[in-house]
């Protein structure tokens, strides 16, 4: 295949990812069906487990069930398919390699829509934890975010151990090494391209799920939260493991949910 040709079919897949990536943010930031934007959330976010005291609704009707639903899912989109974004395109080039020019495009697709398929699954996971939690006395359900030290501070504590855990690093593993990954679990045609998204999405799931309730902590549309975690997430799966960045992590969450915790008292 010329030298050219490829090149423009990476510029076009990552033309496409990006778009997908601004779409979901801007979606994220202006708070769609959301009673006020993540931008407002933002600016009245306070310390860490002292939420602003505001009146919310305790019950949930299906539409508002749907909103925020779409709510996680869609910010996972913006947070998540960055980090996703080597192992979508170096499928496209086995696509390429393949033979399989033609259908190279609607393959790169349904891998990019079987793996936010995994991610819709912990959507549907976190919604009905915020919605078992809206009212409890330890989350404010109007800042969607937990209240009281000692609850932040074990929620810390959890997603630091979790660091530490070997499917943390089992799963991490397979995010840091696409070629492998693809290599061991290619599947021909469409359906083995969404099945091998929603494969590789799965692997992603369990090396982030933890992190990703750090936003009960920070506030669940907290765009310095928000941001933070897809950096880190990105930086854990592309500068692989000589960092250890994932220990660190943990031990860090551990400590500091420890003190954190222990200075509420």
């Amino acid at each position: 295949m010329p030298e050219g040709l490829r090149t423009r079919d990476r510029a076009i897949a990552l033309c496409v990812i990006a778009t997908v990536v601004l779409l979901a943010s801007l979606y994220t930031v202006l708070g769609v069906g959301m009673q006020m934007s993540a931008i407002r959330m933002t600016g009245m976010a306070r310390d860490l487990g002292n939420p602003m005291p505001m009146s919310a609704p305790s019950e949930w009707s299906g539409l508002q069930f749907l909103q925020y639903f779409l709510m996680w899912w869609i910010m996972m989109i913006a947070m998540m398919t960055p980090s996703a974004a080597p192992t979508l395109l170096l499928f496209a080039a086995l696509k390429h390699a393949s033979g399989t020019v033609s259908k190279f495009a609607v393959s790169s697709w349904l891998f990019l829509l079987g793996y936010l398929v995994a991610w819709a699954g912990f959507s549907v996971f976190a919604v009905l934890l915020q919605w078992s939690l809206r009212q409890s006395d330890f989350f404010a359900t109007a800042m969607m975010t937990v209240r009281g030290g000692a609850v932040v501070g074990g929620l810390l504590i959890v997603a630091g151990i979790y660091q530490l855990t070997p499917m943390k690093r089992a799963c991490l593993k397979q995010c840091q090494s696409p070629a492998e990954f693809l290599t061991r679990n290619y599947q021909p045609g469409l359906r083995g391209a969404l099945l091998m998204g929603g494969h590789h999405g799965l692997y992603c799931v369990g090396c982030c799920w933890a992190l990703m309730l750090l936003l009960f902590a920070g506030g669940i549309m907290n765009l310095w939260w928000i941001v933070g975690l897809a950096v880190f997430v990105a930086l854990e799966k592309l500068v692989g493991p000589r960092l250890a960045l994932p220990e660190t992590c943990g031990a860090a969450l551990i400590a500091g949910g420890t003190l954190f915790a222990v200075l509420s008292l």
